[in-house]
């Protein structure tokens, strides 16, 4: 596996606001996970497939693939089709774009030994495109002011900006699963800015180890997350409200605990995982002990179960409709909408509260048909 560089692109979100945890993790071991390990086939497939389209010789990937699926060639083949239409569109202002795939991109003229690794870049006279691919569908990933991005941008410039007098740079966000196509340009001139007043010194203090640590959404992916003091501190703090019943609160100290409530959540999370870790590895919690969890029952063969209940003349196998993701993969997203479009709805989402910095509309109470509708849902 290869190695990934201390203040690698793809963690750069974290230790750019919380620059002395990159030392800190430095000793844990990556264990990876099987979401990694399916981001991992994914982009060896898009690899291939885009070589493919390039008239690249390459080796086909798919036979030693654990994830490999129906779904993950779909998304392979609309990742294919939008890097064919930004190079369509890059040869209407130049006679030949460079398209670059799996580029090595150094930032280290701003990050010590920084180097991460492009998915792929699409130049011409005056524009830098930086695709990066998202096969996670867990968290919708936004272009805007994404540090990897930015970094990879940096690392692009780096080589080709001599050569090709670039001006702005588009990056994208390409994540099939959660239909999210996130795109955002931003000028060069802004660009370097950011990585002279923003980048640089933050680099600085990461590499030395040094800074203030600080909570927030980048703890998400640490590997020192379940026991970072820091992190305890920060959630910890809640209990100046002594958990009050929320009648007995201020509407300021409700705002408060709303802003951290789901980073709260998400840490007593971690520290149960932590905890039950360590008791699986034989440390003793005081007034805690291992039992065994609910199952559930299960088949030891199913081939041998649904024979057997072929042979007494009874059908074994329930019969259900595709979902819309798999259906899409079985006809392609063209066929699908020319066929199923207008037999596709969606319908109004559960209201919830989020954050003003949230991207989705906010609703008109109005709206409500009555007080109560959404109740108990």
């Amino acid at each position: 596996m290869a190695k990934h560089a201390l203040l690698s692109a793809s963690s750069a979100h974290r230790w750019l606001n919380c620059p002395p945890s990159a030392r800190l993790t430095e000793s844990y071991e990556d264990k990876g996970s099987d979401y990694a390990a399916q981001g991992t086939d994914a982009h060896a497939l898009c690899e291939y497939r885009l070589k493919q389209l390039l008239g690249i010789a390459a080796q086909d990937p798919t036979e030693n693939m654990t994830w490999y699926d129906e779904e993950m060639e779909g998304c392979a083949a609309d990742y294919t089709s939008y890097i064919s239409d930004l190079i369509t569109e890059a040869k209407t202002h130049c006679k030949d774009p460079v398209v670059l795939i799996e580029q090595r991109l150094d930032y280290s003229s701003y990050v010590e030994n920084g180097y991460g690794t492009g998915d792929c870049l699409v130049i011409a006279d005056g524009t830098l495109n930086v695709i990066d691919l998202k096969y996670g569908k867990g968290v919708e990933v936004e272009a805007e002011q994404n540090p990897q991005m930015m970094l990879y941008a940096m690392g692009a410039l780096e080589l080709f900006d001599d050569l090709y007098d670039i001006s702005a740079v588009t990056m994208t966000i390409f994540q099939p699963r959660r239909a999210n196509v996130s795109i955002w340009t931003i000028s060069k001139s802004d660009l370097c800015q950011w990585a002279e007043n923003t980048l640089r010194p933050a680099a600085e203090l990461a590499f030395k180890g040094e800074g203030q640590y600080h909570s927030g959404v980048w703890c998400q992916f640490c590997k020192a997350k379940q026991e970072c003091r820091a992190r305890a501190d920060e959630q910890m703090a809640l209990i100046r409200y002594d958990f009050q019943m929320p009648p007995l609160l201020t509407d300021e100290e409700v705002e408060d605990i709303l802003g951290r409530v789901d980073q709260l959540v998400s840490w007593a999370e971690d520290v149960k995982e932590y905890a039950l870790q360590s008791a699986l590895s034989g440390k003793q919690w005081p007034g805690w002990k291992l039992v065994e969890g609910r199952s559930n029952r299960r088949y030891v063969d199913e081939t041998a179960v649904a024979d057997a209940v072929a042979a007494a003349g009874l059908d074994p196998f329930e019969h259900k409709l595709r979902g819309i993701t798999s259906m899409t993969s079985l006809l392609g997203r063209k066929r699908f909408d020319e066929m199923l479009g207008s037999l596709i709805e969606k319908p109004q989402g559960k209201p919830t509260l989020a954050p003003e910095s949230d991207k989705r509309p906010a609703m008109n109470t109005n709206d409500f048909k009555d007080e109560g509708e959404y109740h108990n849902v």
